[in-house]
Order: structure tokens, then C-alpha cells, then sequence
């Protein structure tokens, strides 16, 4: 699995195995497990963060699904911010994730997005020979996956596009494909395609279920006081005019 971590800071000595209640925990950062399509965004918010608390945050990008097996068996996590509600509310049910920090902080959105050299207008320009791959994140494990399987499906093109399909472990990976040129296409987060050399078009949001995106705090926590702080940063008004700025929709206050 790709896995990508920004906003490193050292950990302390409580930084590894299960969350637990020692000295080393209480010294080591905020550690955010984050859906792939919120690394520019939450890299950003993270440093609201710190800069308003002094608290570092280290944040470890990835597909949904992975972050969540990985909270279940024991990372050491303080919040999990997921690509749809799913996840989350399997690790409430699991006693992962406390129940009363579910919130709902961003609706995300699809976005089909082709380089400089293969540009699409709708679904539709993938059934183009000159569009030979096409990227998605893996539905399996990758919210944005299974939203870009229902959107084919619901135009009619998954099975037509099975031999162009290339796989991703997350959506940032996927959109580093269309990026590097190997794939042409990609379905991938409005929030990862404002990027250079690439160009993007919104796909319908009636074709694929909507992308809740849910936020939790794992339960055992060390750090659950600066967990709830950041979750209130995320879902209030500097976090949501950062997320609005990166394309995310906005859940009612």
C-alpha cells in the first residue's frame, strides 16, 4: 500500500504499537490517519494547527479501507478521517472509534481528469482508442474507487472499459498515474485535480452515491483532548474554508 506522511515530526518513545496512557505517548504528535484525497487540504489545515496550539500533527495518507484495518488492529492513531462514512461507523461498531466524535465534514466529488495531450469532456471520450488507460482508485479499499465504479456502471461503460482499467492503491496514486503519463485518464478527487498539466470535468454526482466523508477519534487515545480540538478546527470556520477552497462541498453546520 502507498502510504503518504507529511508533517512528520519526531515521535516520542510511546510512538509505537496500540495507544496507551504512558509518558511517551502524552509527548509524541497528533497522529491523523487521512483519506488520500485530503492531503493537500489537511496539510494545510495542519498547520493552522499547530501554529494555534503548538501541537504537531503527523498525518498518514492512504486509502480509507487500509487506514481503517490498520486502526482495528491496533495503530497508533489518534483521528481517523475517512472518504465516506462506511469505515468509520464499521470501527464505531468494532469499539475502535468513539461514537459521540463521529462528524461529517465534507462531501466529496468526482472529477474525471486526462492530461494536456488526451483531453475529455465526459465519460463517454473514454471509449476513445486514444484513451489506452485509465486509472481509477481500487473500489475494494478506496471510497473514490467505488464511486468511479458506480458512475461507470451507471453510464453503462464499466464492462466496454475493463481492458483500459489500471488500478490504483489510492486516489492520489492514481491521479499520479495521469500525471506521469501512465494512464491517460483518471477518476480522482475534485480536491487532488487542480494540479499542473492536468485537466478536469465534474462527472454527474446522480451517477455514484454520495461521498460523506467522515471524521472519528479512536478510542484509547492519549491524545484525545488535541484530537477533539483538531476535529473542531476541521468541521468549523477556518477548516471549512480551506476544504470549500480545495472542492470539497460542505455538510450543514
Amino acid at each position: 500500500m502507498l502510504i503518504l506522511v507529511t508533517g512528520c515530526a519526531p515521535r516520542g518513545p510511546g510512538g509505537g504499537g496500540a495507544p496507551g496512557n504512558g509518558a511517551g505517548d502524552a509527548a509524541r504528535p497528533l497522529t491523523v490517519a487521512a483519506a488520500s484525497d485530503l492531503h493537500f487540504a489537511f496539510s494545510e489545515i495542519g498547520k493552522l494547527f499547530t501554529e494555534e496550539t503548538g501541537v504537531e500533527v503527523t498525518f498518514t495518507f492512504g486509502a480509507s479501507g487500509s487506514l481503517a484495518r490498520q486502526i482495528e488492529n491496533g495503530a497508533p492513531v489518534d483521528l481517523f478521517a475517512a472518504a465516506d462514512t462506511a469505515y468509520v461507523d464499521h470501527l464505531i461498531e468494532a469499539g475502535a472509534i468513539l461514537p459521540d466524535s463521529r462528524r461529517v465534514y465534507a462531501l466529496g466529488h468526482l472529477v474525471l481528469a486526462a492530461g494536456a495531450a488526451a483531453p475529455v469532456d465526459d465519460l463517454e471520450d473514454l471509449l476513445d482508442p486514444a484513451i489506452r488507460h485509465l486509472a481509477v482508485a481500487n473500489p475494494d479499499h478506496a471510497p473514490y474507487g467505488r464511486a468511479a465504479r458506480e458512475a461507470l456502471e451507471s453510464a453503462g461503460l464499466w464492462e466496454a472499459l475493463q481492458p483500459k482499467l489500471v488500478l490504483a492503491e489510492n486516489v492520489r496514486q492514481a491521479l499520479q498515474y495521469v500525471e506521469t503519463g501512465n494512464a491517460d485518464a483518471g477518476l480522482v478527487p475534485r480536491s487532488l485535480a487542480d494540479v499542473p498539466d492536468i485537466t478536469f470535468v465534474a462527472v454527474d454526482p446522480s451517477l455514484y452515491a454520495p461521498l460523506e466523508q467522515t471524521l472519528g477519534i479512536v478510542a484509547g487515545s492519549p491524545r484525545e483532548a488535541e484530537a477533539r480540538r483538531f476535529a473542531e478546527l476541521v468541521t468549523g470556520p477556518e477548516g471549512r474554508a480551506v476544504l470549500e477552497r480545495y472542492g470539497f462541498g460542505l455538510p450543514a453546520e
